[in-house]
C-alpha cells in the first residue's frame, strides 16, 4: 500500500469522520493516538498528516502535543481545531482562551486565496462552517498567513504555503460544513498529491495476501453469527485459505425467525464452507431462567458463548488461529487518545476474553474497514445482497429486546412480532433507508378489548433509526399508514400482544447499540 495518510487523534468525538471523508475520496488512511512513537511515525511513511480536534486546551501545560517529528518530515500537515492550535503553539505562535467562543454553525470570510480553497471558496466569499472551540490562535508562527477569519477567530484558516502546513478552526469532516469534504479532498489530492486510487478490489487482493502470509498452512476457526461482519470475514478467509478455515456457528436460541436456517444454508450448502452448527439453545435458556437484570443477562450469554465456542473449537484439530469480524471503529474505540490499546474485544458480540482463554492467535481481516466498506467488500466477494444489507443486530439477540426474564413464551411472541415488522418494512421498500429496526417486548401488560372479549397481554414497541456512522442516530419518520398497517398485523397475528407503540427516541453520540 503506497499511499497512506496518517490521522493523529487528540480525542475528538468526530475523528472517525475525518477518515470516512478521506476514504470516500479513495485515499487510504489510519487513525492513531497522538502519542504515536517516533519510530512508528516514520515507519508509517505518511503521504500527509492530519491533526484532529480534541477536548483539551492548549493553554494548559499538560495538554496533548503532536510529536515534533510531524513537522520535520517534509509532508503536508493539516490541523483541525485543536490540531490547528497545537500546531501553531508548537511552531512559535500563541493560543489563548477566548471570550468569544464558537459552537455550532458559523461563517468565515475568505480573505486570501489558498490551495485548500481552490475551486471552492473564492477570495471575498462568505462560507458556512461548523465550529467547536473556546480557545483560538492569537499570534501566528513564522511563515504562516491568515486566509480566512470569523467573528470568534481572527485566524479561522491559516496557511504556510512553503511547508504545506494548514490549519482550520472549523471541522471540515462534519456534514454541517457543506464544502468540508471537498476541502479535505483538496488537501489530499492537490496539496499532498494523493492519487485517490484505493478501491475495494485492491483491498480484497491485499487482504488475501496478508491472510495467507499470516496463516501459512495453519488452521483457522471463525465465529460465525450470520451478521454482515462475521459473514464477510468468513467469505474472505475462505477465498484466501479454503478448507483451512472452519466456521463455528453457536445458535443460542435468541436469534430472529429463520436466521439459524439461513446461516447454515448459505455457508454450508451454498458456499460449501466447513461449518460446525451447535444448537445450544436449551443450555442458554436454562442459564437465563429467572434472570432479569440486563447486564447479568449479557454476562451469562457471553460466558456461555465462550464455553460452547471453546468446546467446539477443540474439536477442530490443530486450530492455531481465531478469526473475528473486528471493524475499524472497534479498533479506534479500543484505543483512547490518552491511553494504550485495550484487550477488550467488542462486548456487544459477547466474546470478551475468548482469545486469552483459547490461546489462539487472532486474525482480523476487516480491522481496517468501516461498516459501509465491509458491505462493499461483501458485494465484491459476491455475497447475496440481502445479507450484505442486513441491519446490525447485536450478539445477545432477542435477549436484550425482552426486558426482564427471558422465557420461551416471550421469545416466541417477540420473534413473530419482529418478523412481521421487518416484513412490512421490506414490503414498503424502506429497509435500505433504515440503519436498524427491531421490535421490543416491553415489561408491562395492558388490558385491551379484542372483539367481544377482554385481554391482558404484552405491549410491543417498534424501533427504527437512521444513521450514517452507527455512532449517532435519529428515529425513522414512518408514514402513519405504515405504522397502522404494521401494528394491526401484529395485534391480529401475534397471540399475546394487544398493543403496539412506536419509539421515537434518538440515539446519542458514543453509544454502540439500542437496548
Amino acid at each position: 500500500m503506497t499511499e497512506r495518510v496518517l490521522i493523529l487523534d487528540f480525542g475528538s468525538q468526530v475523528t472517525q469522520l475525518i477518515a470516512r471523508r478521506l476514504r470516500e475520496n479513495g485515499v487510504y488512511c489510519e487513525i492513531h493516538p497522538f502519542k504515536l512513537a517516533e519510530e512508528r511515525l516514520v515507519a508509517f511513511a505518511p503521504k500527509a498528516i492530519i491533526l484532529s480536534g480534541g477536548p483539551a486546551s492548549v493553554t494548559e501545560a499538560a495538554s496533548p502535543r503532536a510529536p515534533q517529528r510531524v513537522f520535520e518530515m517534509g509532508v503536508p500537515v493539516l490541523g483541525i481545531c485543536y490540531g490547528q492550535q497545537t500546531m501553531c503553539a508548537q511552531l512559535g505562535g500563541r493560543v489563548a482562551t477566548s471570550d468569544h467562543r464558537e459552537f455550532g454553525r458559523a461563517f468565515i470570510e475568505v480573505i486570501e486565496d489558498c490551495a485548500l480553497f481552490e475551486g471552492l471558496w473564492p477570495k471575498g466569499s462568505r462560507e458556512q462552517v461548523w465550529m467547536s472551540h473556546g480557545d483560538r490562535v492569537e499570534a501566528l508562527p513564522p511563515g504562516f498567513r491568515a486566509v480566512a477569519v470569523s467573528e470568534g477567530a481572527p485566524f479561522a484558516v491559516v496557511a504556510d504555503d512553503r511547508r504545506r502546513f494548514y490549519g482550520t478552526m472549523f471541522h471540515p469532516e462534519v456534514v454541517h460544513t457543506p464544502q468540508g469534504a471537498a476541502l479535505l479532498r483538496n488537501f489530499t489530492h492537490r496539496v499532498a498529491g494523493c492519487r485517490g486510487d484505493w478501491t475495494m478490489a485492491a483491498f480484497r487482493a491485499q487482504a488475501i495476501e496478508r491472510i495467507r502470509a499470516q496463516v501459512g498452512h495453519g488452521r483457522v476457526v471463525c465465529g460465525l453469527s450470520g451478521g454482515v461482519d462475521s459473514s464477510v470475514a468468513a467469505a474472505l478467509l475462505h477465498e484466501a485459505i479454503g478448507d483451512q478455515l472452519t466456521c463455528i456457528f453457536v445458535d443460542h436460541g435468541l436469534l430472529r425467525a429463520g436466521e439459524a436456517q439461513e446461516v447454515v444454508s448459505l455457508f454450508r450448502d451454498h458456499y460449501n464452507i466447513p461449518l460446525i452448527h451447535r444448537d445450544a439453545s436449551e443450555l442458554f435458556l436454562g442459564k437465563l431462567e429467572g434472570v432479569g437484570d440486563p447486564e447479568m443477562k449479557r454476562k451469562i450469554i457471553g460466558a456461555t458463548f465462550v464455553e460452547v465456542f471453546d468446546a467446539e473449537a477443540h474439536r477442530v484439530g490443530g486450530a492455531e488461529f481465531l478469526a473475528q469480524g473486528t471493524l475499524y471503529p472497534d479498533v479506534i474505540e479500543s484505543v483512547s487518545f490518552t491511553g494504550g490499546p485495550s484487550v477488550t474485544i467488542k462486548s456487544h458480540h459477547n466474546v470478551g476474553g475468548l482469545p486469552e482463554r483459547m490461546n489462539l492467535k487472532l486474525v482480523e481481516p476487516l480491522r481496517e474497514l468501516f461498516k459501509d466498506e465491509v458491505r462493499a467488500l461483501g458485494r465484491e466477494l459476491g455475497l447475496p445482497e440481502r445479507l450484505v444489507k442486513r441491519h446490525p443486530f447485536p450478539g445477545p439477540g432477542l435477549a436484550i429486546r425482552i426486558p426482564g426474564e427471558v422465557t420461551r413464551e416471550k421469545l416466541a411472541i417477540l420473534r413473530k412480532a419482529d418478523a412481521i415488522y421487518l416484513e412490512e418494512i421490506r414490503n414498503a421498500g424502506l429497509y435500505d433507508a433504515i440503519w436498524q429496526a427491531f421490535a421490543v417486548l416491553l415489561p408491562v401488560k395492558t388490558v385491551g378489548v379484542m372483539g367481544d372479549g377482554r385481554s391482558y397481554d404484552h405491549v410491543c414497541a417498534l424501533r427504527a433509526v437512521t444513521s450514517t456512522d452507527g455512532m449517532t442516530a435519529d428515529y425513522f419518520p414512518f408514514p402513519h399508514d405504515f405504522l397502522g398497517r404494521a401494528a394491526t398485523r401484529i395485534v391480529n397475528e401475534v397471540r399475546g400482544i394487544n398493543r403496539v407503540v412506536y419509539d421515537i427516541t434518538s440515539k446519542p453520540p458514543g453509544t454502540i447499540e439500542w437496548e
